[in-house]
């Protein structure tokens, strides 16, 4: 997937953060050769911090975050739809709609 990037990335530095699947030796090769910095945490760090610390809010990946925004819409989470472009018509209405809600177009 990181060999296949289409956008070109800036000259800086690059962070990329994964969960623990990305933990082992070969992937960080792939993320180190492809000149990221990694960030890959464990879920049992993050419940450490959360002990050692009680104002620590956990993270939640972007990715976590944007599924969970489209799980709330039944029609795409249920997929019933049995034609490709009926159904990333509703997924693209549902992004529509969740990008509206966050800069407050809709309310709810």
């Amino acid at each position: 997937m990181l060999e296949n990037i289409v956008v070109n990335r800036p000259d800086s530095e690059q962070h990329l953060c994964a969960d623990k699947g990305y933990k082992g030796k070969p992937a960080l090769l792939i993320i180190l050769s492809e000149r990221y910095i990694p960030h890959v945490k464990q879920l049992n760090e993050e419940v450490q911090e959360k002990k050692d610390n009680p104002n620590y809010k956990a993270r939640r990946w972007v990715v976590e975050v944007s599924h969970s925004w489209f799980n709330r819409f039944r029609k795409i989470l249920v997929r019933f739809e049995k034609l490709n472009e009926r159904y990333e018509a509703l997924l693209f209405m549902a992004a529509s709609i969740i990008a509206f809600r966050k800069v407050g177009f809709i309310y709810e």
